[in-house]
């Protein structure tokens, strides 16, 4: 439905039964691609009605699921750049997370 890159479209949902935060993803072709997750909305609702321009891109899906990347003020949007992972012997390690 999306190709990385895109812009989306975020569309609050005051009257949404189930979650009057609820903020609906839509593609650039007015296909609706799901919801932010609940608390995301929330937050992101509220710069919205303090005025705050936001704007957002598809950056990737799964079977299950999908992201998008939001920006705010007009800041640019960029995709992340995707490092190529080294090869060790003959296995592929994992990425190593720091604990926060």
């Amino acid at each position: 439905m999306c190709s990385p890159g895109e812009p989306v479209e975020l569309r609050p949902e005051p009257t949404n039964p189930y979650d009057e935060h609820a903020i609906a993803v839509f593609s650039c072709r007015g296909v609706q691609l799901g919801y932010l997750k609940s608390e995301r909305a929330v937050w992101i609702g509220t710069l919205s009605r303090q005025g705050r321009a936001i704007s957002g891109i598809f950056q990737g899906a799964t079977a299950s699921a999908a992201w998008v990347r939001v920006a705010f003020d007009n800041d640019d949007q960029a995709l992340p750049v995707v490092k190529p992972q080294k090869e060790v012997g003959e296995f592929w390690p994992d990425d190593i997370y720091p604990d926060y």
